[in-house]
C-alpha cells in the first residue's frame, strides 16, 4: 500500500531531522497545519474518548476516500494528530482499517517520545476514525 503524499512528506521531513528538539519544533509546525475546526463544531459528539487532552475529530467520505479534520487544546497533541491525519487522509475505508499506528510513529522516529497516555490517545483517535468509517 503506497503512502498518501502528505505521509511521504512527513517521513521525508522527520527523517531529515535528527535531534529531539528539532523533531519537537517540527511537531508544533505540523500542528499549525491542521485543517481548522470551527468553534461550533467543537461539540461533545466530536470529542474523542480516551484522550487526556481534548481532541475533536470530524470526517467526510469523499468519492470513496476519507478526509478528516481535527483540533486539540494541546500543542504537542495537535502535532501528533496532524501527523496521523497525514497518514490517513485520502485512504479508503479498507485502507484505514489497516493503518499500523505504532509502526507509523516508529517510521517517523517519534515512538520513543510517545508516552503511554499519548499513545493511547492517538489510538483512540484512530479507533474513532475507524468507527466513523464502519458506520
Amino acid at each position: 500500500m503506497s503512502l498518501p503524499s502528505d505521509a511521504q512528506t512527513a517521513l521525508d521531513t522527520f527523517d531529515a531531522s535528527l535531534g529531539w528538539e528539532q523533531r519537537a519544533r517540527l511537531l508544533m509546525q505540523w500542528g499549525e497545519r491542521l485543517p481548522s475546526v470551527a468553534d461550533d463544531e467543537k461539540v461533545d459528539e466530536h470529542l474523542v474518548d480516551g484522550c487526556e487532552s481534548k481532541v475533536w475529530l470530524l470526517g467526510n467520505l469523499e468519492e470513496g476516500r476519507w478526509q478528516f479534520r481535527a483540533a486539540s487544546d494541546a500543542r504537542l497533541i495537535r502535532g501528533l494528530v496532524a501527523l496521523l491525519l497525514a497518514r490517513v487522509n485520502g485512504l479508503s475505508t479498507q485502507e484505514l482499517q489497516q493503518v499500523d499506528l505504532p509502526d507509523w510513529f516508529n517510521q517517523l522516529g517519534l515512538s520513543r517520545q510517545l508516552s503511554p497516555s499519548r499513545s493511547n490517545g492517538l489510538n483512540a483517535v484512530l479507533q474513532k476514525m475507524r468507527g466513523m468509517a464502519d458506520s
